[in-house]
């Protein structure tokens, strides 16, 4: 029974606020890709950057919700 509350007192302390900041930072990414791909219309290479920079935001979130999803499908099939 120690086991279980010391890993859900490690979930609850240092992962679930470390996956928060992490999809923030991809979050952030991808609205600064927008800002950066709508504020230079006429630069080709920097709307380039901007669409990047969107895609990489959205590829890390896809990743850090879809690891979310794994991870609780598992501890429900498990029952942990």
């Amino acid at each position: 029974m120690e086991y279980k509350e010391f890993v859900t007192k490690v979930q609850d302390a240092i992962l679930t606020p470390i996956i928060t900041l992490l999809a923030l930072a991809a979050f952030v990414l991808f609205i600064w890709g927008v800002v950066q791909m709508l504020a230079s219309a006429e630069d080709q290479e920097k709307r380039r950057t901007g669409q990047q920079h969107m895609i990489w935001g959205i590829i890390g979130l896809v990743i850090i919700f879809g690891t979310n999803a794994i991870i609780s499908l598992i501890r429900a099939t498990v029952g942990g």
